[in-house]
C-alpha cells in the first residue's frame, strides 16, 4: 500500500518521466531503423560488406553502457543528445542483422520472375524484396525498441530523460524509507512503457504486413 500511495503522490512525475523515456527510445530507434536498413540493403548481396557491417554494428553492443555515456560527454554534453546517439549506437545491429536476413531469404525465383517482367532493381527492391523481407525487420525493429527501453534508463548519468532519474535518486539514497519506492516506480515504468512498445509493434507488423506473408 506504501508504494501504490508513492505511485499516486508521483503520478505527474511518473508521467512527465515516462513521456521523455518513450520520447528518445522513439528517436533513437527510429534512426536506428532507418540506418540499420540503409546499412542492409547496402551490404546484403556481397559478403565482405555483409561481415564488415554486422562486425562493427556489433561491436557498439560490446562497450558498456556506463563507458559509451561518459566518452559522448566531450563531444555531446549533458542531456538529451548523448543518450540518444548512444542508444542509437546500440540499436543497430538487431536491425541490421534481420534486415539481411530477411532480404537475403527472399526466393530468388520471385526475384528473377520480377526482373523477367521488366522490373528495376530499385523497383524490385521496393515492390518484392523490402515487403517480403518486412516481418523479419520490423522484428529486429521490436528486439531493438525493447533493448533500448534498458539502456536508456542508464542515461540519467548524462541528466539524460526517463526513468533512470528515479533509479539512480533512489540508488542515492540507499538506507533511506524512500529509496526502495523510487527505485521500484522507475523499474515499473521501465516495464511498463516495454509492454505497450511491444503492443504498438504488434499491432503495425498485422497492419504492414500482408496475410499472405505473416
Amino acid at each position: 500500500m506504501d508504494f501504490v500511495d508513492f505511485l499516486v503522490r508521483r503520478s505527474d512525475d511518473m508521467l512527465e518521466l515516462g513521456l521523455g523515456h518513450a520520447g528518445v527510445v522513439g528517436l533513437s530507434v527510429l534512426l536506428a531503423t532507418v540506418l540499420g536498413v540503409s546499412l542492409g540493403v547496402a551490404s546484403y548481396q556481397r559478403e565482405r560488406a555483409r561481415e564488415a557491417v554486422l562486425a562493427v554494428t556489433g561491436a557498439f553492443l560490446t562497450i558498456p553502457s556506463f563507458a559509451l555515456f561518459i566518452l559522448l560527454l566531450g563531444p555531446l554534453g549533458l542531456g538529451t543528445a548523448p543518450v540518444v546517439v548512444a542508444l542509437t549506437m546500440y540499436g543497430l545491429m538487431p536491425v541490421v542483422r534481420n534486415t539481411i536476413t530477411g532480404l537475403r531469404e527472399v526466393d530468388p525465383a520471385v526475384v528473377e520472375s520480377a526482373q523477367g517482367m521488366g522490373l528495376s532493381r530499385r523497383q524490385r527492391l521496393l515492390r518484392i524484396e523490402l515487403p517480403l523481407a518486412w516481418p523479419v525487420i520490423i522484428t529486429g525493429v521490436r528486439v531493438s525498441t525493447l533493448v533500448l527501453l534498458g539502456i536508456a534508463a542508464i542515461g540519467a548519468i548524462v541528466n539524460g530523460p526517463g526513468y533512470g532519474e528515479l533509479i539512480f535518486t533512489g540508488l542515492a539514497r540507499v538506507g533511506t524509507p524512500v529509496a526502495v519506492d523510487l527505485v521500484l516506480a522507475g523499474t515499473l515504468g521501465v516495464i511498463v512503457l516495454a509492454v505497450l512498445f511491444d503492443l504498438l509493434f504488434y499491432a503495425v507488423r498485422r497492419l504492414t504486413t500482408s496475410e499472405g506473408i505473416r
